[in-house]
């Protein structure tokens, strides 16, 4: 039985104090009756002995202290899931916003969820295709998986996003049970609409859950989409037997909403003023994916951040590099040279790529071919930046192929059209069409037998 108590002690922003309340627990939901009789909700962020301070997930303004009633709801935030929520378009709160009633739920689960026991964990070793030769090509992404994508301010990640959302593949070809979860934190309403058009014209909608927070949407909301994603994604997979994709764009946001939300409660700001407890928070959101012995799906997460000023020693690209299996690098500089899309593998990793590729996964040769692309492609990059200071003349025949070799793997291998999906077979393919550039000799990371197989009959000698 919930109790109502009259009146609250203190507004401030959207934090709200009320006192001389008993039994309230941390993350229990709170609705507030205004004088007006308009019930507006929130959620406890702190609780102490007699007191509660409750972040609301609506504006404050219009709330009087003496004529308003709360209501503990005695139970926390919880998502209704249906398998019937395919297609559909949700705000940061859950609530339809796609024009249709609300889907007739299967469950009601908490969207904290349940740590993974790690017992229980299978390692991931299955390839998903993006259609995206520097991923899947360099740095493979492993159903499974939790990699992030690292971008800057001005660069065309929101397009990456919709492309890896309307083009990833799992292996096998079991696209009945592929699924995307979408979470997009404090975007404009411009790149809101353009994810949804992008959906619908594609038909990847169908397939798709998306959950969308726009700028002028509560703060809170921001804290909380991505928990709402993330919940979806379990259900469908450990419930459904899905695959489920979850790409969460932009952390940088997700972050900056805890920094406020820390700022409002006067806790002492760690670095940069985001709070102490950041590296955990984030963990509780990217270690949520992952597969579970016993059952069928799985979930695998692309989250996406704006490194704020290109530094990737921020804070937010920093602490998630420690969390996650690696990270996917975007590049100002190819994005000025007119690349799309902008992927720098060099400074890219994924960190279980080599359990997700090779025979049976990809194919045989493309351990041997990434290992050899990436050495190429460095030596290249280093020979272009020594060209610069001493000249090309001053190269010798082998390392001006390695030049001709760096600018035709950025112009052939990384440049994609936006709407280009390629097969991973293609990809490999096109590889070994720039490997043929170079001699023989030069193919240290590749074996005899791939050479003889795939490398153009022409240059083999």
């Amino acid at each position: 039985m919930s109790l109502k108590y009259k009146g609250l002690k203190e507004v401030v922003g959207s934090l709200i104090v009320i006192d001389n309340i008993h039994n309230v627990k941390y993350e229990e939901l709170v609705e507030i009756e205004m004088s007006s009789g308009e019930k507006r909700m929130g959620r406890v962020l702190e609780a102490s002995e007699g007191k509660a301070l409750v972040q609301m997930f609506e504006e404050t303004r219009g709330m009087e202290t003496k004529a308003s009633n709360v209501r503990f709801l005695g139970k926390t935030m919880s998502l209704e899931v249906s398998e019937e929520m395919l297609g559909r378009v949700f705000d940061g709160s859950g609530n339809p916003i796609d024009g249709h009633s609300k889907p007739i739920p299967e469950d009601s689960v908490d969207i904290n969820g349940n740590p993974i026991n790690p017992y229980c964990r299978e390692f991931p070793d299955s390839f998903v295709q993006t259609g995206i030769s520097a991923i899947d090509g360099l740095n493979t992404l492993v159903r499974g998986q939790k990699l992030p994508i690292f971008s800057a301010a001005g660069l065309p990640h929101s397009l990456l996003a919709a492309q890896i959302a309307r083009q990833s593949k799992i292996a096998g070809g079991k696209e009945d049970k592929f699924a995307i979860v979408f979470g997009a934190m404090g975007i404009t309403f411009e790149e809101s609409q353009f994810f949804l058009n992008e959906f619908k014209k594609t038909g990847a909608l169908q397939r798709s859950v998306l959950f969308m927070n726009i700028a002028d949407d509560p703060v809170i909301e921001r804290i909380i989409l991505p928990r709402l994603a993330l919940t979806m994604a379990e259900y469908l997979a450990f419930k459904k037997g899905y695959h489920v994709l979850v790409i969460l764009t932009d952390m940088t946001n997700y972050c900056e909403a805890l920094r406020e939300v820390s700022a409002a409660r006067k806790e002492i700001p760690g670095r940069r003023g985001y709070p102490g407890y950041l590296y955990t928070d984030l963990s509780t959101i990217y270690e949520r994916a992952g597969l579970i012995t016993g059952k069928p799906g799985s979930v695998t997460q692309i989250p996406i951040l704006t490194m704020p000023e290109d530094d990737k020693t921020h804070p937010i690209p920093d602490l998630t590099g420690y969390i996650t299996e690696g990270q996917i690098m975007l590049s100002r500089n190819l994005h000025q040279s007119g690349i799309y899309p902008p992927i720098d593998v060099l400074p890219s990793l994924s960190r279980l790529r080599d359990k997700g590729i090779g025979e049976g996964k990809t194919r045989k040769d493309h351990p041997g071919l990434a290992s050899q692309l990436f050495a190429s492609y460095a030596r290249g990059v280093e020979m272009r930046e020594l060209s610069v200071i001493l000249g090309e003349s001053a190269l010798s025949k082998t390392d001006l192929l390695y030049l001709q070799f760096a600018r035709l793997f950025e112009d052939k291998f990384l440049r994609q059209n936006i709407n280009e999906n390629r097969e991973i077979e293609e990809t490999l393919n096109i590889g070994w069409e720039l490997l043929s550039i170079l001699p023989k000799e030069e193919l240290k990371r590749v074996k005899e037998e791939d050479i003889e197989k795939y490398l153009k009959d022409e240059i083999k000698n």
